[in-house]
C-alpha cells in the first residue's frame, strides 16, 4: 500500500468534495446525415477526488468513447468537458498536450510503452518530455508499492504482461496528474495479474486521493470501485454505489432484459 505520509491529504471542503473532472451535455457524433452514429448522446457526469469510478456497458455503449473525450484524446462533437478546472474546449492542440502531460494519467490495456527504454525511462517519461524533475521519493514510493524495484532496468520485451501493465500504472501516477483514466487496464492479464493492477489502483485512491476512472467489462474488477456508471447506447443509464461482483452482474442482467430500475 502506499504510504499516507508520502502524500497529500484528500481535498473536501465545507461545499463536500471536490469535482476533479467533469462532462456536461457531452456529445460525439460518427459521420453524418442517416450514416451518423450518436456514440455519446447528451451525457452529464462529475468524477470526485479519492474516487475510483468503473464505466461499464455493452459493446458500442460509449463507454470508451467517453473515457476518450474526458481524457483530451479526442474532441468532443458537443457539451462541455472541465478537467481540473480547466475547460478542455477553449484548449488548443499545445495546450490539449500540456494537459495530457501534466494533469492527466493514462493507463492503456496494450501498454503503450517504449520498447527501447527500460522500465525506470518509461515510467519517468512524462516528466521528461516535459522537462519536470524527477520527484526520487514519490518515484521510490510508486515504484515500491508495484513492486518493480528489481525490474527497473528491463526493457518491455523482458517484462511479463503483468509487469508491463505496473509499469504503464507507475507512469501515469508519477506525475501527480488531478486523474488517472484506465481503459480495460487488466484486459490482457491473467487473474493475479489483474488483481495486482487493480489493488494498486485501489490503494492510489485510498492511501493519497488519487482520482481513477475505468473502463472494464468485468463485475469483478468493478468491484474495487466507489461506484460503477453504467451506459448504453451513450448515455448514462444507472449507477451503483459501493458494489460487489454479484451486484454489477445483477445489474447487467437486468439492463440486458430491459428492466432498469
Amino acid at each position: 500500500m502506499l504510504s499516507p505520509a508520502a502524500s497529500p491529504e484528500p481535498a473536501a471542503g465545507p461545499a463536500g468534495p471536490e469535482v476533479v473532472a467533469a462532462a456536461t451535455a457531452l456529445e460525439k457524433v460518427y459521420g453524418q446525415g442517416e450514416a451518423a452514429v450518436h456514440a455519446l448522446a447528451g451525457v452529464d457526469v462529475e468524477f470526485l477526488r479519492g474516487e475510483l469510478t468503473a464505466i461499464m456497458g455493452p459493446s458500442g455503449s460509449g463507454k470508451s468513447t467517453l473515457m476518450h473525450c474526458m481524457a483530451a484524446l479526442d474532441r468532443p462533437s458537443g457539451g462541455r468537458v472541465v478537467i481540473d478546472g480547466v475547460d478542455v474546449g477553449s484548449l488548443r492542440d499545445a495546450g490539449l498536450t500540456r494537459l495530457r502531460r501534466e494533469r492527466i494519467g493514462f493507463v492503456f490495456q496494450s501498454f503503450n510503452l517504449i520498447p527501447t527504454l527500460t522500465a525506470a525511462e518509461n515510467i519517468t517519461l512524462p516528466l521528461d518530455i516535459a522537462g519536470r524533475p524527477v520527484d526520487r521519493a514519490w518515484f521510490d514510493t510508486v515504484v515500491d508499492t508495484v513492486d518493480l524495484r528489481d525490474r527497473l532496468r528491463h526493457r518491455p520485451t523482458e517484462l511479463s504482461g503483468g509487469q508491463q501493465q505496473r509499469v504503464a500504472c507507475a507512469r501515469a501516477l508519477v506525475s501527480r496528474p488531478a486523474i488517472v483514466f484506465a481503459d480495460e487496464p487488466t484486459g490482457n492479464l491473467d487473474s493475479r495479474s489483474s488483481a495486482d493492477i487493480l489493488g494498486f489502483l485501489r490503494s492510489s485512491v485510498d492511501d493519497f486521493g488519487q482520482t481513477v476512472v475505468m473502463v472494464t467489462h468485468e463485475p469483478s474488477a468493478a468491484a474495487y470501485a466507489d461506484r460503477v456508471l453504467f451506459l448504453a447506447d451513450g448515455k448514462l443509464v444507472g449507477e451503483l454505489r459501493e458494489p460487489t461482483a454479484e451486484s454489477v452482474l445483477e445489474r447487467m442482467k437486468a439492463d440486458e432484459a430491459g428492466d432498469r430500475p
